[in-house]
């Protein structure tokens, strides 16, 4: 820039007659302070009173011309005008020209700043052409890279990359590779989506990127004033395709190689040096996202190999310290695993019911009539638990204590006549009547409700039936005893071969959970369940020691002991389990 500037201003102070100084200033105002690149004379500093002259201009953002006495020329001199103009690129200032000129009238001090105007328009057009030239590269980068990006695959993204450099790097070939182990294999060539694996060109080129990665740097031929380089592959490729001019610049990921990029030209267009920097760039930016693409490309089990390779390089290798603590503890947890021994329990949900449950059932068809207790309640042996409605029995019954009444009053009339037959038949009529109010009497009795023993109310609650009607022998109230209780598991199909009667274990209700109570294996019922969790059977066990506060229903955990074994295959039985299962699905 300071030499376009140096250049410029001495053509301005050619064309305007009487200049004996100049200087161009420049800078981004409030960014960076604007600083002398340019003097005319060369090598002879501006004057005090030219920069003033140009700091105003700058101040003002116009042009100014201020008039002043050289104290460089001898006394009596004409006075010398110093003429200042703003540098403008797209309205913004980038600088100041200011020129000093012999006293002029003001007509000439206006030829004078309209000369300089339109030179500084000459000196904008340059530097914006100059600003474009240098944010070209920067372009190429951006729109290669996006280009890669867009493509979701890596064969097409690389296809895409390659093609696009050839058609802005005017290259003949563009070729793409990556290592495979150790050795370079070519993965995209521009214009071609398919080619073939073993050809000597794909062998040519592959060694031509070998030589870029071992030398770690770009590879050039024709070579430049540079250090020595090995270029035997690459004159080689060179003399079988005929492109004079080959650059191979390798593809790094951080510090670590991963591929290169190798560029054809004819003979006649080398490879210059802002052409390599751009190529280098391009490296930096495009090859990690290629190896991204290439990376998740690959099948799920060639990534999960080359994670454990990492992982076991990371392990076995000089640094992580951290990891190899991490790996040394857990082998440690193992082999403690494997040699410790521990109680193996099998855990199941667990619901305690009464051992014995009684149905208290409706003597006779009838309607509720009162209801004293609920689901959840203690009784006694003998409480009333309800009545139903006894109306119609009571009327039946003096129905017939009436008859009875009549037919014994009859009898003794027959008796009296001593009327044989007619006291047979009054007689039975009596006996008749007799039976039928004792009937009556005893499903009155039986319109009273009452507790069998003394228990818990399982389920039933009429206070929300009232006056509605039941029929005989349908079940109003369970009853289950206080003290006798059964523990009801329902323990997985996988466990059950472990369970054996006898066996002791632990339950804890959700009701109590702080409280551990021992249990008794008594029966195993030989039914399975299915349910969302799978097939379970259930095991019934007893409670050694009943608190007072155990209700019929809770709810818990349950824990049977099936003995010593190995702590690892108390953890991992279920999972070899599995593996087993799965693997003899599979076999022939």
């Amino acid at each position: 820039m300071e030499g376009l500037a140096q250049s410029w201003l001495a053509q301005q102070c050619r064309i305007i007659q009487g200049v004996s100084h100049g200087v161009v200033m420049l800078g981004i105002p409030d960014q960076e302070a604007l600083a002398p690149v340019a003097c005319w004379p060369t090598g002879r500093s501006a004057s005090p009173a030219l920069l003033d002259a140009a700091r105003s201009a700058l101040t003002n953002q116009r042009g100014i011309v201020r008039r002043h006495r050289d104290t460089d020329r001898s006394p009596g001199t004409e006075p010398v005008d110093c003429v200042a103009c703003p540098l403008l690129v797209k309205g913004r200032v980038i600088g100041i020209v200011a020129v000093e000129v012999a006293g002029h009238p003001d007509t000439s001090q206006r030829a004078v700043m309209q000369l300089l105007q339109w030179g500084s328009a000459w000196l904008e057009m340059l530097v914006e052409q100059q600003a474009a030239a240098s944010q070209k590269p920067l372009v190429t980068v951006l729109e290669t890279l996006t280009v890669c990006l867009e493509q979701t695959h890596f064969q097409a993204a690389a296809t895409a990359v390659a093609t696009e450099l050839a058609t802005r790097l005017s290259c003949n070939r563009v070729s793409i590779g990556f290592l495979q182990g150790r050795r370079m294999q070519v993965r995209a060539i521009s214009h071609t989506a398919r080619f073939a694996g073993n050809t000597n060109l794909l062998r040519c080129i592959a060694e031509v990127m070998d030589e870029a990665v071992d030398a770690d740097a770009p590879v050039v031929i024709p070579g430049s004033d540079g250090p020595v380089q090995i270029t035997r592959a690459h004159e080689v490729l060179a003399q079988q395709q005929g492109n004079g001019a080959i650059c191979s610049i390798p593809l790094v990921d951080g510090q670590r190689a991963i591929g290169a990029l190798t560029l054809e030209r004819p003979a006649d267009q080398p490879f210059d040096t802002a052409t390599i920097e751009l190529c280098r760039q391009l490296a930096l930016l495009v090859g990690p996202a290629l190896e991204l693409k290439r990376r998740d490309d690959r099948w799920l089990p060639v990534k999960a190999a080359e994670s454990l390779r990492g992982l076991l390089a990371r392990l076995f290798g000089a640094r992580h310290p951290g990891l190899k603590l991490v790996a040394l503890m857990l082998v440690a947890l193992t082999a403690f695993l494997a040699v410790s021994e521990g109680t193996y329990r099998v855990t199941a949900d667990a619901v305690l019911e009464g051992r014995i449950q009684r149905s208290v059932v409706a003597p006779t068809e009838g309607f509720i009539a009162t209801s004293g207790v609920h689901a959840g309640d203690v009784v006694h042996a003998g409480q009333l638990l309800g009545t139903l409605d006894d109306r119609d029995l009571r009327l039946e019954q003096q129905q017939w204590q009436s008859q009875k009444t009549q037919f014994a009053r009859e009898y003794r009339n027959a008796l009296a006549e001593h009327d044989r037959a007619q006291v047979a038949i009054l007689g039975a009529r009596r006996e008749q009547a007799s039976a039928r109010l004792e009937l009556v009497s005893a499903q009155l009795a039986r319109m009273q409700i009452l507790a069998p023993f003394d228990g818990v109310i399982v389920s039933g609650d009429l206070g929300q039936s009232l006056g509605a009607p039941v029929e005989r022998g349908e079940v109003l109230f369970r009853i289950a005893p206080l003290e006798e209780y059964r523990l009801v598991l329902q323990v997985d199909e996988r466990d059950i071969p472990a369970i054996a009667n006898g066996q002791h274990g632990s339950v804890r209700l959700s009701g109590m959970p702080g409280e551990a109570l021992t249990i008794r294996v008594e029966n195993i019922t030989p039914v399975s369940t299915s349910g969302p969790g799978g097939n379970t059977f259930q095991v019934e066990a007893r409670l050694t020691d009943a608190p007072a506060q155990l209700r019929p229903g809770m709810e818990g955990i349950g824990k049977i002991d099936i003995g010593q074994r190995k702590r690892l295959w108390i953890w991992t039985h279920r999972m070899v389990d599995w593996l087993r299962l799965w693997a003899w699905s599979w076999s022939p």
